[in-house]
């Protein structure tokens, strides 16, 4: 029996190469340019290295302090991260099992604060912190923390709906504790979630420039995209270092999605479908 040619089929796929496409192509250009010298990159931007050229590598990478940018960005997304999944997790949990018109409107306030700008509040808030002298890597990571939470537990309280209140009794009756029952139940389940939480609130604590340049812009303190912008003079743009170093930038957080993404679609479905 022949086939039906299913033309909205091709239709999807012609469509999701294209988009796919779209998004390389920004890495391709980036990736190919690192290997030219400047003056190629403004005569021929968009073309093959006629020569490849490995020295903008070394010097990007001493040009930019990457061992130091690289360290602090490391320590500040961890921190943040880390501690927006424990703290998202435990509100998640306990709004959804106490089910009363307070954990309620808790909820739904945190569903609110997503609605305001970081501009809205961005004078007060470095205010507040200079005055208590936190206008460093332990305010940066608590800022994190506070822009991050509202989302995170949107998501954790989504998934927590579809985890039956059985395993919750049927752990208490073998003595486990509320806290246990959470680390060594619930939480596993919240796996996707989980994933779902560290590669948003990462790859947006990675890449953040804004806030990190008005609390960390220090010398020593520095994330990755703030010793980027060394590159970007007044009167000139070392473009092949500036593109060299957006390429070491950017590698870390591709690595992170990459070795988390089987995970991720489970997580977004998880956490929105099920509300």
């Amino acid at each position: 029996m022949k086939k039906q040619f299913d033309f909205n089929k091709l239709l999807v796929i012609i469509l999701a190469i294209v988009l796919a496409l779209s998004w390389l192509y920004p890495f391709f250009l980036i990736f190919i340019n690192s290997f030219k010298t400047r003056t190629e990159i403004l005569s021929n931007v968009i073309g093959l290295p006629e020569k490849i050229t490995l020295a903008n590598y070394p010097n990007a990478f001493q040009a930019m302090n990457y061992v130091s940018g690289f360290g602090n960005s490391v320590i500040i997304t961890v921190a943040s991260v880390g501690l927006t999944v424990l703290f998202s997790a435990m509100a998640a949990y306990v709004l959804h099992r106490r089910n009363s018109k307070l954990s309620t409107f808790i909820y739904y306030f945190c569903g609110v604060t997503m609605l305001i700008p970081f501009q809205a509040i961005m004078i007060p808030l470095i205010n507040l912190f200079g005055q208590i002298n936190l206008l460093n890597r332990t305010g940066l990571t608590i800022m994190n923390i506070g822009f991050s939470v509202s989302l995170s537990v949107y998501l954790y309280y989504g998934a927590m709906r579809s985890i039956s209140t059985d395993l919750d009794d049927a752990a208490n009756i073998d003595g486990a504790s509320r806290i246990s029952i959470f680390f060594r139940v619930i939480l596993p389940i919240l796996k996707p979630t989980t994933v779902t939480v560290i590669i948003l609130n990462g790859m947006k604590i990675w890449n953040d420039y804004l806030l990190p340049s008005l609390v960390v812009n220090q010398q020593g303190m520095r994330t990755l995209p703030l010793e980027l912008y060394s590159f970007f003079g007044e009167f000139t743009t070392q473009w092949e270092l500036a593109l060299t170093g957006l390429l070491l930038a950017i590698i870390p957080v591709i690595l992170l999605f990459i070795s988390l993404q089987k995970y991720f679609i489970a997580g977004i479905s998880e956490g929105s479908l099920k509300m």
